[in-house]
């Protein structure tokens, strides 16, 4: 394991309580798409099935019960919890438009044709597009709060350092999938404008506006 594979899954954790202890806190969900929680949450259970089956290591199991813990914790919160907070309005994104066309690639492109194989790069393919329900939410209330925009760079952060994982991988153990590769760069480029007026405006303490995702 490298060290932009550790940062990495820190930038990943660190998203996900910077996320939880804001809704906490506030004890409000508002400004958060619950759909892009719940397609995490997907994300997380399809791609660790393997937990009891299939053991690496003991970091790698422990991420995974965190990771699975927060992402469910999260859409609790979302759902049940704070439900009075939730914007249910503009929350709008239809995620048939990314689960169908993930489902079905997931058959058609995969290592092998089993099961446990189809599942986690099921995972793979939604995960590079999860995120797109909340920056359209974004895009049609014109703005968002300081805390949540820390949120999504931390989890825009963690997808480009596990592109930097995959080339110091390449480069040091000739290891390449192209599956997580390509997916990565896709989600990555999701970003792209987020990082950008995230460093021209939130740090320079001004409120930030995305334009329509999709």
């Amino acid at each position: 394991m490298n060290i932009f594979r550790i940062l990495g899954d820190v930038s990943h954790l660190l998203a996900m309580i910077i996320l939880l202890v804001k809704i906490w806190r506030s004890k409000s969900c508002a400004g958060i798409s619950g759909k892009s929680q719940v397609l995490f949450a997907i994300v997380f259970t399809s791609r660790y099935l393997d937990l009891f089956t299939n053991f690496i290591s003991i970091y790698n199991t422990i991420m995974k019960f965190v990771f699975l813990i927060c992402a469910y914790c999260t859409v609790y919160l979302i759902y049940w919890k704070f439900r009075k907070t939730f914007d249910n309005e503009n929350d709008s994104f239809r995620l048939e438009f990314l689960l169908i066309p993930v489902t079905g690639l997931s058959f058609l492109e995969n290592h092998s044709f089993t099961p446990l194989e189809i599942l986690w790069t099921f995972s793979i393919y939604l995960e590079s597009v999860a995120i797109l329900p909340q920056l359209f939410m974004i895009s049609k209330t014109g703005e968002a709060e300081t805390i949540t925009t820390h949120y999504l760079f931390f989890l825009g952060l963690y997808r480009a350092l596990y592109l930097a994982n995959w080339i110091w991988r390449y480069q040091t153990e000739n290891y390449y999938d192209q599956i997580a590769v390509v997916s990565g760069v896709v989600q990555t480029i999701f970003y792209c404008d987020f990082f950008y007026l995230y460093i021209t405006k939130v740090l320079k303490g001004k409120k930030l506006s995305l334009p329509v995702p999709i």
